[in-house]
């Protein structure tokens, strides 16, 4: 049985559509929210994903590995009929001219 650690949930991959990475990376991580990088919970959380999902080693290399990488906040929703995220801006609005009910905050890492 594998440990439980607090956190775990907060991040997945994105695999969305309409993101477009600023540095064309190719391994982006999202959580719900706008979030403080900052605090101890939310780095070792992803830094968890990291190491469970096969990106690096450790939990430690996972630390290292999100130094200085880039962060975005902004804002995504479902479409109607529609099974993934799509970003959109504050008001629901893709940049396709589509119109998303319930738009939430999200964040964005780039590796």
């Amino acid at each position: 049985m594998k440990d439980i650690r607090r956190g775990e949930h907060l991040w997945f991959q994105w695999s969305g559509s309409d993101y477009f990475s600023e540095n064309d990376s190719e391994l982006i991580f999202c959580t719900i929210g706008h979030i403080d990088m900052d605090n101890e919970i939310v780095r070792r959380a992803l830094a968890s994903v990291l190491q469970r999902d096969g990106v690096v080693d450790s939990l430690g290399d996972g630390f290292r590995f999100l130094e200085d990488r880039d962060i975005h906040a902004g804002w995504a929703g479902i479409l109607p009929e529609e099974n993934e995220y799509t970003c959109c801006d504050e008001d629901g609005e893709t940049q396709y001219g589509d119109s998303i009910e319930k738009p939430e905050e999200f964040t964005w890492i780039e590796f």
